[in-house]
């Protein structure tokens, strides 16, 4: 069985947000913490293999973390700068100063984030949620974006599949409430198995360290005062994202995305329809699209070595028509 980590739970150690144990760093992973007006983002980063190589910014799904990207970074540094953002709320970044979730909000943060350092244009990956906070990015900042990778982003269905209604449900008032009522006496454990079930197209190919791993840190989330606020707050900026119409639009802006885009998308993903592939296709012109049939909603973790070869392949094509 493979030891990929379950999806935003597991990772390293900084500090800049209250909580019981440190978060967990794959080895020859750093975190860095990085001020910015009105938030505070960590940063997962690899030494870079050599100087010089183009930049690249990884960016998670909804309840996830920069450690969803742990097991493809590795296998890309020897061609990419890597580095991966914790969203502001998620993963070792505390909530931001005027508690803006919506996929706007996410987006500004990057936004913010790649001026202030300077790194632009980057290679820029985003999977569910940080799919669509990218394709915003690309839309709106094209001069931040050399290639856009997308796995599974979160873009507008009218026919939501049933497995991820309740995910959706989530963005109702009251509903996370609620549903906190109503799980206060499940383990983490068995909160983190659950999440397994909904995100692996096969959660036998994740070791049981690796669950013990996603444990720790989902008993460590759950007594962050802001864990469910976070979570809520960011499944309705999904759901407000999916309502908006016009130039505003997430399929209007996939549309004006001029950056080359590699399109993955996994044949049992119980969140983001598997049809979608093909409208994304459309959608995104000239991209290219990869299909992985027995994957679910984090193929960069189910299956990083086949996701790298697609990268690679992406980023060649750039360098060679620059």
């Amino acid at each position: 069985m493979s030891s990929t980590e379950l999806p935003g739970m597991s990772a390293v150690t900084a500090a800049a947000t209250p909580r019981v144990a440190a978060v967990r760093l794959a080895a020859g992973e750093e975190l860095r913490s990085v001020t910015l007006p009105g938030l505070t983002l960590t940063v997962r980063s690899r030494p870079p293999v050599r100087a010089g190589l183009p930049p690249a910014l990884y960016v998670h799904g909804l309840g996830g973390s920069s450690q969803n990207w742990s097991a493809l970074m590795p296998l890309l540094a020897d061609v990419v700068d890597g580095e991966a953002v914790d969203l502001p709320g998620f993963g070792d970044s505390p909530p931001p100063d005027d508690g803006d979730y919506s996929v706007t909000g996410h987006a500004r943060a990057v936004i913010r984030h790649l001026d202030a350092s300077g790194r632009g244009p980057v290679h820029l990956l985003g999977n569910s949620l940080g799919g669509a906070v990218a394709t915003r990015i690309a839309a709106v900042r094209p001069d931040l974006v050399r290639t856009l990778t997308l796995v599974s982003p979160a873009l507008p269905e009218l026919r939501v599949q049933r497995s991820a209604v309740p995910t959706g449900l989530l963005a109702l008032p009251g509903v996370a409430g609620l549903f906190t009522r109503m799980t206060k006496d499940w383990t983490a454990e068995q909160r983190t198995r659950g999440m397994m079930a909904l995100c692996y197209g096969d959660p036998a190919r994740v070791s049981e360290e690796a669950v013990g791993h996603a444990v720790q840190e989902m008993e460590r989330r759950l007594q962050l005062p802001y864990f469910w606020d976070a979570l809520t707050r960011s499944a309705r900026g999904i759901v407000n994202a999916y309502t908006l119409g016009g130039q505003h639009g997430l399929w209007r802006q996939a549309e004006r995305v001029l950056a080359p885009t590699l399109l993955v998308y996994g044949g049992r993903d119980r969140l983001v329809a598997y049809r979608m592939a093909r409208r994304a296709a459309v959608a995104f012109r000239g991209s290219r699209l990869l299909t992985l049939p027995d994957a679910g909603h984090v193929a960069m973790m189910e299956y990083p070595e086949t996701v790298a070869r697609a990268v690679r392949e992406l980023l060649a094509d750039d360098t060679g028509r620059s």
